[in-house]
């Protein structure tokens, strides 16, 4: 009897040294495998800004904005840039006004162009092609309607923050309309766009560059807003009464 107790247990022990030995050599060989997943699974976790998932340029539509506003035609951004600039000198630093300018610029476009179509019969030259402008029908079609699209979004959203169902939303809509009172009573309305499309054709390019390093940031400050306002929420927020809430049908 001891003799098969024996044999029983140097039997048991070959079998777990085996199956050590085989969960070594399966995991040894799996390593390389495992670790492009979980390169994968550290590149999935990585913050991105405002919870986007796609690259900064398709964040921007792809198209030609995107391409402007991030510098990937350089000469048409710095046409862009260049041009509203001297628009924002001539109306604001000069005071110049918008009539005034219109009328003057034709004034000199018409002068130019008679006097050029009336000297070609003194030189022998052929009088100025003036190209016909018309306004195409198609792309005025296209405008309107996706300018219709985004202000029938825009009172949905007015309807939806006035309705009462959501507390976030609605102090979020008021704040952000009284930091924007607060910006219109400092500038007028042409610096506050002059403002916002140099801020466009800067940030964007910038943060696609440095996006690396400003993604930590924003996470440890989204972080912390978040934490704020679970404090702001359980002391004010949960004892604000809420508007009645429309139940939702059942299939």
């Amino acid at each position: 009897m001891a003799e098969h107790q024996e044999k029983h247990e140097e039997s048991f022990m070959e079998k777990v040294a085996e199956k050590i030995h085989s969960h070594d050599s399966s995991s040894s060989s799996s390593d390389s495998d495992d670790d492009k997943p979980s390169e994968s699974s550290v590149k999935a976790k990585v913050f991105r800004l405002f919870g986007r998932e796609r690259p900064v340029h398709q964040v921007f539509g792809g198209g030609k904005p995107a391409d402007i506003f991030l510098w990937r035609n350089k000469k048409i951004s710095a046409g862009a840039l260049g041009v509203a600039t001297v628009i924002w000198v001539l109306f604001e630093l000069l005071e110049y006004h918008l009539l005034t300018l219109v009328c003057h610029l034709w004034i000199v476009a018409l002068a130019i162009l008679f006097l050029w179509s009336n000297a070609t019969t003194f030189i022998n030259k052929s009088p100025p092609r003036i190209p016909e402008v018309q306004i195409p029908k198609d792309p005025v079609i296209e405008f309107a309607q996706a300018l219709r699209l985004e202000i029938n979004q825009a009172f949905a959203v007015l309807r939806d923050v006035a309705s009462g169902r959501d507390l976030k939303k609605f102090l979020s809509v008021i704040a952000g309309l009284w930091v924007l009172s607060i910006v219109g009573s400092c500038c007028n309305f042409l610096t506050l766009f002059y403002i916002v499309f140099v801020i466009l054709h800067t940030v964007p390019v910038l943060y696609e560059r440095y996006e690396d390093k400003v993604d930590p940031f924003a996470e440890k400050a989204m972080h912390e807003i978040k934490k704020q306002y679970a404090v702001f929420d359980a002391k004010v927020l949960s004892k604000i009464p809420r508007g009645p809430l429309k139940e939702k049908k059942k299939d």
